[in-house]
């Protein structure tokens, strides 16, 4: 099994429609998909059963802010951008996960002794599409 570094990871972001590029400055992310499920236990059944349903996905990231950064400033509430979630990088061949999202969280904090950071929250809608590089 081959392990790879997180370091390679690139998140892209886009305005509905428009040219995904490279958020800076990205410190950690993730993609949670989910999917309901529901009950096709019957009479007599020993067991409960399930079917798959509806799927549902989420993307955060956390960023070192950079006020300088257009794609920074795309992540507005309640806003709907296009993503594009790179684990290990942009190179040829490399898998990654695309869709349109609506923004549901924009954090920026600081401290005295700290950097300034955000935290970037969307909720996935439609469905994730794989592709590679």
């Amino acid at each position: 099994m081959a392990t790879t570094k997180g370091s390679g990871g690139v998140v892209k972001l886009a305005a509905t429609g428009g040219t995904a590029t490279a958020a800076g400055e990205v410190r950690n992310f993730s993609i949670e998909q989910t999917a309901d499920t529901l009950e096709t236990t019957v009479m007599g059944s020993s067991a409960r059963t399930y079917v798959g349903s509806l799927k549902n996905a989420t993307v955060s990231m956390s960023v070192y802010w950079d006020d300088s950064d257009a794609v920074q400033l795309l992540v507005d509430a309640a806003d709907t951008l296009d993503f594009q979630i790179h684990p290990t990088g942009t190179g040829t061949g490399e898998k990654f996960y695309s869709g349109a999202a609506v923004v549901t969280g924009n954090t920026i904090s600081a401290a005295f002794d700290g950097l300034v950071e955000g935290e970037f929250a969307f909720q996935v809608s439609g469905a994730v599409t794989e592709g590679t590089n």
